[in-house]
């Protein structure tokens, strides 16, 4: 029997409080959830922490609106104080309300659909929620709830272990210069917070975006650059004379230059060490994102300034909480500044998500050993599969030699297939027996239709369909993060939903 069972819609994934997926099961399930379909809604106990308000935070949220007296008010749970008042400042509106309570920190608002949504996107886009394992020892000490699920955490000094993990990533980088922050996404935000306001002191405020990137990294590109004229798109990771000639148009006035190595959710490498050469020449930063293959697996840190990862995949590899790390190229100009400056923006890790990843990031190198050894053989099967039109991989022919120039050896080869069909979509992921929902870089093997749960505006709409084709990338494409499981039982399972 098949190690795949099919999962009911709105399981975790995998079976812990403090899941980061859950099973979307067909693709009804994908637009229900895309379109906040109660028939769909109403089975999701958790989903992807900055997409779905886990259910921990609404709980105490509630708690906090009944004690305080905030009735007709909408709470918004959050990191820090730091992080309430941005997100005050960003709503900008009369009765935005900061509320302290035994530590933890929210920001409520008079109950507005408009003013919810911006509050939610805003978190979302720069990782500012409350863990919910910070929420779940609230709520237990207020006898709200009888006590944590309990898990395997770390005995010892967790920052101490998750930093020693670290040191084979970033060879030479003393511990005390690993940011560690709440999620990967507020690792990027950091990252590119720190750079701007180091940058904008001479005059640069320029952001360029190389490729397709992560839709939240995006998100911080477009929205929080000085102008809309700051955010330059290059579409192409191969052009670097489009890139130059960016450089150039903009001479003296780029900040920074943000790149994924390799991207998501194609898997392009572009040639990382040329970019950097460029940069230098032209007084921008390189921030770059090695999340789709790990930093465990590329030797990245040499090529970029500043170096934002999020730590949920494969360090947090039992898909279980969320973590980020941003290290900064102690030979990069103002190296020193830069720290300060990324230390006094990133939002701590809570310390119970410390202590489970100091338990996960010790298990990465055999679970990922575990994972090159399945990863190729897959990627081969779907090549060779006449309903597969498309196959993206690290070892893709077209950045191939621009991945292994930076990877740490020959079987580095990340955990993430991408591919498109020439059938359909909705007749295979209906079929598949693998589990289906958001994230990656985990043990358990994972699909995800990825366009539609990341940009589903633009998979909906012919504009945005367009857009996505001019980018080269198919709305039907299917993301398949690689894990653990027999290749053979991966293999046959994907053969079943293709025939």
């Amino acid at each position: 029997m098949s190690v795949f069972q099919p999962l009911p819609l709105g399981q975790r994934i995998p079976a812990s409080l403090h899941a980061v997926s859950c099973s979307l099961p067909t693709m009804r399930d994908v637009r229900g959830y895309e379109e906040k379909d109660p028939a769909v809604t109403q089975h999701l106990t958790s989903g992807y922490p900055r997409f779905v308000l886990h259910p921990l935070l609404q709980q105490l949220a509630a708690d906090w609106v009944r004690r305080h007296g905030l009735a007709g008010h909408t709470l918004w749970l959050v990191s820090s104080a730091t992080m309430a008042g941005r997100l005050a400042a960003h709503l900008g509106a009369a009765q935005i309300l900061r509320v302290t309570d035994a530590g933890f920190h929210g920001v409520a608002h008079p109950a507005s659909p408009e003013l919810a949504a911006r509050a939610k996107v805003f978190l979302q886009n720069v990782g500012g929620f409350l863990s919910s394992r910070a929420a779940e020892d609230e709520l237990v000490r207020l006898g709200l709830r009888p006590a944590a699920e309990p898990e395997e955490t770390f005995r010892g000094d967790a920052d101490a272990e998750v930093r020693r993990a670290l040191r084979p990533a970033f060879p030479g980088i003393a511990d005390d210069q690993f940011f560690l922050a709440n999620c990967g996404m507020n690792a990027v935000d950091s990252a590119f917070r720190a750079v701007t306001e180091l940058q904008s002191a001479q005059g640069r405020t320029v952001w360029i975006q190389l490729g397709w990137l992560y839709l939240d990294t995006i998100a911080i590109l477009q929205k929080f650059t000085r102008t809309p004229g700051d955010y330059v798109h290059v579409r192409d990771v191969f052009d670097l004379p489009a890139l130059e000639k960016i450089l150039e148009a903009h001479a003296g006035r780029v900040a920074g230059i943000v790149v994924e190595v390799p991207t998501n959710p194609l898997i392009q490498t572009p040639n990382i060490t040329a970019i950097a050469a460029l940069a230098r020449r032209h007084g921008a930063r390189v921030v770059l994102d090695p999340t789709i293959a790990s930093a465990f697996d590329l030797e990245v840190l040499p090529h970029a300034d500043v170096v934002a990862t999020s730590l949920t995949k494969y360090a947090g590899n039992a898909g279980d909480l969320t973590a980020g790390v941003v290290v900064v190229n102690p030979a990069a100009p103002d190296a020193a500044l830069l720290r300060q400056l990324i230390a006094g923006k990133i939002e701590p890790l809570y310390r119970r998500d410390l202590a489970r990843l100091a338990t996960e990031i010790g298990q990465a190198p055999a679970v990922m050993a575990r994972i090159h050894a399945t990863v190729p053989a897959v990627a081969a099967f779907l090549e060779q599969h006449p309903a597969v039109r498309d196959v993206f991989w690290a070892l893709h022919p077209a950045s191939r030699e621009n991945y292994r120039a930076i990877a740490r050896g020959p079987d580095a080869v990340g955990g993430m297939i991408t591919f498109t069909l020439r059938g359909s979509l909705e007749k295979f992921y209906d079929r598949l027996r693998l589990p289906k929902g958001p994230s990656f870089g985990m043990s358990t093997t994972l699909i995800c239709p990825f366009m539609y749960l990341a940009h589903y505006d633009l998979v909906n709409t012919a504009a945005g369909r367009a857009r996505l084709e001019a980018d080269g990338l198919d709305p039907n494409l299917l993301r398949l993060s690689i894990g653990t499981e027999p290749v053979e039982d991966i293999i046959a399972t994907l053969a079943e939903a293709l025939a």
